[in-house]
């Protein structure tokens, strides 16, 4: 649709003319429930009024709306033809005044894809369960309204539902629910403080709801009460640790007070974990959305924990940096989430259990950021965001990530003290308004007395990562004469940038012990070239790490002293940070083809299993997983393939019975397991005739160990349904779905892309399942028919479905199994066919076809090695 893909330049023109005083927002929500009749889409009742003031009395502009029909729309009294001003997707608006009153009465849609209203019918239970999702800019197929950040504005919600459901907005509810008759009931909210279409927000449902209250003692003698909610579905009330959740909110609550020196600003606060979820959560104000997964339905890893304590935290950070100062446009994304992710690794790590946050950090959170940068679409943490779907891409590991890990360089440059008063006062200067990269600059010079224009230019107005490498000469006497290091840039992004760094020195003090660090120098590697003058005269080390401690953004390299060290004794490592980034320096190393894939899995197998912090642990399942799918030769990749599987099974048997690692090797095995003998294990382990001692085979677990019998024709539809039966809830079905798309038949394959690319009947949840069940490693020649229909079919998958449903096909089709060679031919040809297509569209594309060109990269540093 025209009007749908908002652009920069029509936002700008119209906050120009428009300031928004209030929305009243009235939604009817009761055909949520009972059959749908009628051949569109299910819909409800849509009734907004907007208070608008217009600086050029006379001027023209536009609501937006995506909705099936309007009833009418209403301008200062005057009825408007709904035929000529509405298009679909806008409001067309003349012969503005000073002072406006729209109201739109419309016929809005339900969603089965995660976006605007998202309708889920439990298959337990028959229950229905509602919530919305706007980021970007999906208010508006719930309400009418002007779809961007800098149009901020009291909200006034209005929810009319099933008597007996629960029904929660950004305010609170005021007074009972008004008892309507025919088993409904009325919701009045209050009326929220200005904020942004994007972030208001409804969840109606028959949740499972748990209260508690959070209080705190002010400066002025009053106390802070805050009410507190969490939520999940019925079916999952048994599984949800509600207690857990309060426990790290209240901790959350108690760090950001202590920081931020300004109280919570939007009364209570609800976490709903909802189900069928694209994102990881959302930062409604006073009513965060969670993805239910958060509820853990059998045992998970302490890092499954840790993962969710930091999204709590992370989105409660966005309560100041995002809710209460929002960015004007999408091209200072990062001013919200770059900080709430390096927020909520800071406050976890020092309000919280997880005391070893930043390990996690440095080993996962910067893997996706480095991925990302080295992406031929990567972008400044600032970027040019041209419209909408623009927006949507940017959502990325640049602006989360990459920005969190500036940002803890910036604490870094200009001490924590000057960092945390400068947000102190960004709060207090922009309260309830819109910001640009300027404003927290300024701030933040004020604070610290260093040139934050010249550290924006170096780090936030650039692409690209550095490499840092170590040079090491030494005297007569074996002691350092000097210490250097090199930073080089890649060549399309060549900024060279200030780094704070640490440097350690590394070696084990008897034959045997531990590599221990014994000096330590921090320097501002500036340039080309940076003496560390503090090491000279060092005694020999064994390992020299730079970017100890991980203060910078870099990929750190080693030379080659350091290299054989970390061959013969990477499990000696003392210190888990230190071990985290050497881990994570190796597997840069590999994705960049300088370290064979063979090399990385064999130093996976010998020193995995001494690797103490198990958030690390599972970071390397998941890169030894990439590495022998797309980077080992493919000559060697099965014996690849059986050794890490043997591997994983050997460390299975040597985990302590019960334990997290345990845990995680059993997952892992199944993930990699191919042989025969292997499938054997795990068939026995699902029937019980065999058994690990500790190994708990829970419900989720067995999931996990059908979907390789699946993938290997060892376990058929009758098996999968009988296993459905089992587990007959909504993670049932996606697993079964999954497990189903995987099975290794030419027409079960045939079925599976059909129903995602040919039909749109999937949710988003069951086409995010169904596309994993088909892309399975070991079936390559069975998926090869696909990777030309691929090509054939993006254009119209991007033009016809919704782009959360559009990026997830052409994501997860893309054919990477196939030879890589023939892929890279297949995606130039379409590259140049379609320099037309849309620029989003191609982006995902030209992403693809990078991982692609480097997973060749690696295959022919791979097998020059085995030659």
């Amino acid at each position: 649709m025209p009007g749908e893909n908002l652009t920069r330049d029509e936002a700008r023109e119209r906050a120009r003319l428009l300031r928004v005083d209030g929305y009243d927002v009235a939604l009817d929500l009761r055909s949520a429930v009972g059959p749908h009749t009628g051949d569109g889409p299910r819909t409800f009742r849509s009734t907004t009024t907007i208070r608008f003031r217009c600086a050029e009395p006379g001027a023209s502009t536009f609501a937006d709306l995506l909705a099936p029909s309007v009833s009418s729309v209403t301008l200062n009294g005057r009825e408007l033809d709904v035929a000529k001003v509405f298009d679909g997707t806008r409001v067309a608006l003349d012969g503005l005044a000073a002072e406006n009153t729209l109201t739109v009465d419309a016929w809005c849609a339900y969603s089965r894809t995660g976006e605007g209203m998202h309708h889920f019918v439990d298959p337990e239970d028959g229950e229905t369960y509602l919530y919305t999702q706007y980021e970007p800019a999906d208010a508006r197929r719930v309400f009418a309204n002007f779809e961007q950040p800098d149009l901020k504005a009291p909200f006034t919600f209005t929810v009319t539902a099933p008597a007996g459901w629960t029904v929660l907005s950004n305010g609170a509810v005021e007074g009972e629910p008004e008892p309507i008759g025919d088993g409904a009931a009325v919701w009045r909210f209050a009326t929220t403080k200005p904020i942004s279409t994007y972030i208001t927000t409804v969840v109606a449902g028959p949740y499972h709801h748990v209260t508690d209250v959070y209080r705190r003692a002010l400066p002025d003698g009053s106390e802070l009460v805050i009410p507190l909610g969490a939520l999940c579905r019925k079916g999952l009330a048994r599984h949800f640790d509600a207690d857990d959740v309060f426990t790290i909110t209240k901790q959350g609550l108690d760090f950001f007070h202590d920081h931020f020196d300004y109280p919570y600003p939007f009364g209570k606060y609800d976490q709903a974990f909802v189900p069928e979820y694209n994102l990881g959560a959302m930062e409604n104000p006073g009513c965060v959305t969670f993805r239910e997964e958060f509820v853990f339905r059998g045992k998970v890893t302490e890092a499954a924990y840790e993962g969710r304590a930091n999204v709590i935290l992370h989105e409660m950070a966005h309560m100041w940096f995002g809710d209460l100062v929002t960015m004007e446009w999408w091209d200072d994304l990062w001013l919200k989430e770059s900080f709430a992710d390096f927020m909520g690794s800071f406050s976890m790590v020092e309000a919280t259990r997880f005391t070893d946050g930043w390990i996690t950090f440095a080993n996962r959170r910067k893997a996706w950021a480095y991925r990302a940068d080295q992406l031929p679409s990567t972008h400044p943490i600032t970027a040019d965001i041209r419209d909408l779907e623009d927006a949507k891409l940017n959502f990325d590991g640049i602006t989360y990530a990459k920005g969190a890990s500036v940002l803890k360089q910036l604490v870094a440059y200009v001490g924590r003290d000057a960092f945390l008063e400068g947000a102190r006062r960004y709060f207090k200067r922009h309260e309830w308004g819109n910001t640009r990269l300027e404003h927290l600059l300024a701030v933040l010079e004020e604070t610290s007395g260093r040139d934050m224009a010249a550290w924006s230019r170096a780090w936030l107005q650039t692409a690209g990562v550095n490499s840092l490498t170590p040079h090491v000469t030494y005297g007569s006497s074996g002691r350092i004469t000097e210490l250097a290091i090199t930073q080089e840039a890649p060549e399309e992004h060549p900024t060279l940038r200030p780094h704070r760094v640490a440097v350690g020195l590394y070696r084990r003090q008897t034959a045997g012990g531990p590599l221990e660090r014994y000096a330590r120098a921090e320097v501002d590697v500036t340039g080309v070239r940076t003496v560390v003058e503090e090491l000279a005269g060092a005694e020999r080390p064994e390992l020299v790490l730079v970017n100890d401690e991980d203060l910078t953004y870099c990929k750190v390299r080693f030379d080659e002293a350091s290299l054989d060290t970390l061959r013969d004794h990477l499990g000696s490592i003392a210190d888990p940070l230190a071990r985290a980034l050497c881990w994570s320096a190796l597997w840069n190393l590999t994705r960049d083809a300088l370290l064979p894939a063979r090399d990385f899995l064999d130093l996976l197998l010998r020193f995995g299993g001494q690797e103490s912090d198990i958030g690390v642990v599972q970071m390397l399942h998941a890169w030894a997983r990439t590495a022998l799918v797309h980077y080992v030769a493919p000559d060697t990749r099965e014996e690849c393939g059986r050794t890490l599987a043997h591997g994983a099974l050997r460390h299975l048997r040597q985990a302590e019975p019960g334990s997290d690692h345990q845990l995680a090797w059993a997952r892992f095995f199944a993930s990699v397991a191919s042989d025969e003998s292997d499938l054997r294990l795990l068939d026995t382990l699902l029937e019980g005739t065999g058994r690990i001692d500790g190994l708990e085979i829970d419900q989720e677990l067995r999931w996990t160990l059908l979907e390789p019998l699946a993938a290997h024709g060892a376990a058929d539809e009758a098996r999968l349904a009988a296993e459905l039966a089992r587990d007959d809830t909504a993670s049932g079905k996606r697993h079964q779905v999954r497990c189903l798309a995987a099975r290794p038949d030419a027409r079960v394959k045939a079925r599976a892309w059909a129903d995602v690319v040919d039909s749109d009947r999937l949710s988003n949840a069951l086409v995010e399942a169904t596309i994993s069940g088909f892309d399975q490693p070991g079936q390559r020649e069975l998926l090869a028919p696909y990777a030309e229909r691929y090509f054939e079919v993006i254009e119209r998958i991007w033009a016809e479905r919704s782009i959360e449903i559009g990026m997830a096909i052409v994501r997860g089709l893309y054919p990477a199994l196939q030879d890589n060679r023939t892929v890279l031919e297949l995606t130039d040809a379409w590259l140049a066919a379609h320099q037309d297509a849309p620029p989003a569209l191609r982006r995902l594309v030209l992403e693809a076809r990078d991982d692609t060109a480097r997973a060749l990269r690696a295959q022919r540093c791979d097998a020059a090695v085995g030659a």
